[in-house]
């Protein structure tokens, strides 16, 4: 069953809730509700606002612009802050509309033009077209005698009881007679500000749709405002600017950008909200002394100048900056995206930029490690001296007198990333076994080069066995010559190391084997992204065809799963899709739920959900968290869930706060190999778990079993509660 496209008349609701919820950097639709509510405080100021959004979006939607950016909000939120700012400002009128409907216009040339110059480098237009919108209207209508100046807000009594009665004037004169501090009433002043309210009820309510939309947002909101709040104190500035004006919105909507919107929220970021905050008080200290010249506000552009600011300046940095990453897949969460950020860079951020394979195929032992007691010390320390032994440790059969006793002696030695051969020595003599040559010390070697200041050598090869040729270019896996005793090699091994230039026995350094696996007392290991150590017995991945067809999803593929419960079958459609940017993904079609996936080299993960959580495909997730396509007997893999699957929402709300400084959650999978059946009924056995909990404490565990078969997965079966779900592949 194929998903429905969506009728125009949902496309046009959700742009006009998004236009709402951008203000606030959210797609949250009950926040945006909230939001709209509130600005029907002031209910020509609502009808200005709507008008605005709805005239922008249809606009755009005339123009052919994009319709995603059009659903999304993009092209809307600036012209409802336009309306909503003129709302206010002039009465209703014939002569007001028009204006509206021209500058509603505008506002939406603005938002494309800077998208088009901003865009470029790589920044958001925040609410710039707004600022420009509002200041034209200003200016340009100064001289106009039929738009009249509201005085709408002098009596706010009257205006709540036009839109509720006395309800409305009773809730609104209980809500601003709380005893509360004054600083938390300015501050909830200035979030109703900017909707162009300007008293307690409003932001009140606005304060409570964020906290519904944003723990973290909440959080940071208040950490903005109270830290321009305090240094306005301790500098000696003028605290009415901030108690009449209420342009604390400034530090609370930078707060949300910087700390959690555009950057992860992480220790880094809230600190350089606390830092940023000074330059927002100068800079809106300044822009207002300026502007006032011309009988104007400031409004947002504090925010727009500090936000735009660093997020450039942050584009220049040449350093690792993970402790302060920009946002790279905009969630519209900044929970999502400390969750999201926090696992990724947990499973991908050590991976390699270049995958590097050991240069061998089989099972051989490391000799000798980084910072070894022989050779590998000093500038020479990061390599690795590989050997074959057999079952009793030995590295020889017969009496070890001669290079062909070795067992690793004349085995193939393989490329361990693609790239291109650099410098090639293929002439030295192998020693007998004791024997060293001190003038050739580094023996037979070949030299690939994988990218710019990153090559791979592999040295005491067999004289006239290098395969390869000066310049050629190379594959992951090709030969390139045989295991030998040349240079300083008293006896056959292979020495392999990285370095940062194509001279044989440059200094080395430090880079990771993307993935590879340990046999230790008959039991398998598999590492990512890790140096191997000495004693270990190490091998590549020897793919398992049968994991590997199961777990490669093309775009276009169709899954069909059947459940039984409760006597009923259940039919459950998946089909693999992919976006504009390649990123694959499981949806289902009776759900809508989504699983994103990556498959990178042997090894297929998952990567984020998004859906109920008590789909099957939900459960799939949990199960096949992270797979490698290889079978070894009792292998067990872990890794950790992002939190945003967390089954207790109830204490992942509480999370939700603590998320940018610590985490008291845990979501934790464990996958494990547990039988290979062969013969006319060839099929793999995989079990995994999925647990939940708070500190060492586990407050929900799945457990499931995967069973693969020549055809792909055949069945899921899920245990919880004390309950099991089988689901049966329908091929």
């Amino acid at each position: 069953m194929e998903q429905k496209t969506k009728h125009p008349f949902q496309d046009s609701w959700h742009s006009i809730m998004n236009s709402y919820g951008q203000v606030f950097f959210s797609k949250s639709p009950v926040f945006a509700i909230i939001l709209l509510i509130v600005t029907f405080f002031d209910v020509y100021a609502g009808i200005a606002g709507l008008l605005a959004v709805a005239i922008s979006n249809a606009m755009a939607y005339f123009l052919g612009l994009n319709k995603y950016k059009i659903v999304e909000g993009a092209y809307g939120f600036n012209s409802l802050l336009v309306g909503l700012g003129i709302g206010i400002y002039f009465q209703p009128g014939v002569e007001f509309y028009i204006i509206l409907l021209l500058i509603s216009v505008m506002t939406l040339f603005f938002s494309v033009a800077l998208e088009g110059v901003l865009g470029k480098y790589g920044l958001p237009y925040l609410s710039v077209p707004f600022l420009l919108g509002i200041w034209i209207v200003i200016i340009g209508t100064k001289g106009y005698s039929a738009l009249n100046i509201s005085e709408r807000g002098v009596y706010n009594l009257n205006d709540m009881y036009a839109i509720g009665g006395m309800t409305m004037v009773r809730l609104y004169e209980w809500f601003n007679n709380l005893a509360v501090p004054e600083s938390l009433r300015i501050y909830f002043k200035s979030l109703s500000a900017i909707l162009f309210q300007y008293h307690m009820f409003a932001g009140i309510l606005i304060a409570i749709g964020l906290i519904y939309y944003s723990r973290i947002a909440f959080l940071l909101s208040l950490m903005g405002f109270y830290t321009a709040y305090y240094f306005y104190f301790f500098i000696g500035a003028n605290i009415s600017e901030l108690t009449y004006s209420y342009i604390g919105f400034n530090y609370i909507l930078t707060a949300i950008a910087i700390g959690g919107f555009f950057i992860v929220p992480s220790r880094r970021s809230v600190l350089w909200v606390i830092f940023l905050t000074p330059l927002i008080a100068i800079t809106l200290s300044s822009t207002a002394y300026v502007f006032s010249i011309f009988q104007l506000s400031v409004f947002s552009l504090p925010f727009n100048i500090i936000v735009l600011l660093f997020l450039y300046v942050l584009k220049f940095r040449e350093k690792d900056m993970s402790k302060l990453a920009l946002v790279a897949v905009q969630q519209f969460s900044p929970e999502k995206h400390a969750y999201s950020f926090n696992n990724y860079l947990s499973r991908f951020g050590s991976l390699p930029w270049i995958a590097m394979k050991l240069p061998f195929w089989g099972e051989w032992k490391i000799t000798q490690a980084h910072n070894g007691k022989i050779t590998h010390q000093d500038e020479w320390k990061h390599a690795w001296d590989f050997e074959i032994v057999d079952e009793t440790d030995k590295v020889y059969e017969h009496d070890g007198s001669k290079p062909e006793d070795f067992y690793c002696f004349n085995k193939p030695v393989i490329a361990p990333a693609d790239g291109t051969v650099e410098t090639i020595i293929n002439n030295v003599e192998d020693n007998e076994i004791g024997e060293v040559d001190v003038k050739n010390n580094w023996g037979n070697s070949v030299v690939i080069k994988h990218a710019d200041k990153l090559y791979s050598q592999v040295s005491h090869l067999k004289k006239d066995s290098i395969k390869v040729e000066g310049g050629q270019t190379i594959k992951q896996g090709e030969l390139i010559g045989y295991c030998g005793n040349s240079g300083r090699s008293p006896e056959p091994h292979l020495h392999f190391q990285f370095q940062s230039n194509s001279a044989i026995g440059s200094s080395t350094i430090s880079y990771p084997i993307s993935s590879f696996i340990i046999r230790k007392k008959g039991q398998y290991r598999f590492e990512v992204s890790a140096l191997p150590g000495l004693d270990q017995l190490v091998s590549n991945i020897t793919t398992n065809q049968m994991l590997k067809d199961a777990y490669h999803f093309n775009p276009g593929k169709k899954l069909h799963f059947e459940t039984e419960q409760d006597g009923e079958v259940i039919s459950h459609r998946w089909k693999i899709e992919s976006d504009i940017y390649n990123n694959t993904y499981f949806v289902c079609q009776s759900t809508g739920s989504k699983a994103w996936f990556k498959q990178i080299g042997d090894v297929f993960y998952f990567t984020q959900y998004r859906g109920k959580p008590n789909t099957l495909l939900y459960f799939f997730y949990l199960s096949s968290f992270m797979v490698v396509t290889a079978f070894y007997q009792n292998m067990q893999l872990k890794d950790n869930y992002p939190l945003t699957v967390f089954p207790n929402k109830k204490w992942l709300f509480l999370q939700d706060f603590c998320i940018p400084f610590f985490k008291f959650l845990k979501a934790e999978y464990t996958i494990k190999y547990a039988s290979l059946q062969k013969g006319g009924h060839e099929r793999i056995t995989l079990t995994s778990t999925a647990t939940f909990g708070r500190g060492n404490k586990t407050t929900g565990n799945f457990a499931f079993t995967i069973q693969v078969t020549p055809k792909g997965i055949a069945q899921l079966e899920i245990n919880h509660s004390g309950k099991t779900i089988k689901a049966i592949n329908k091929f």
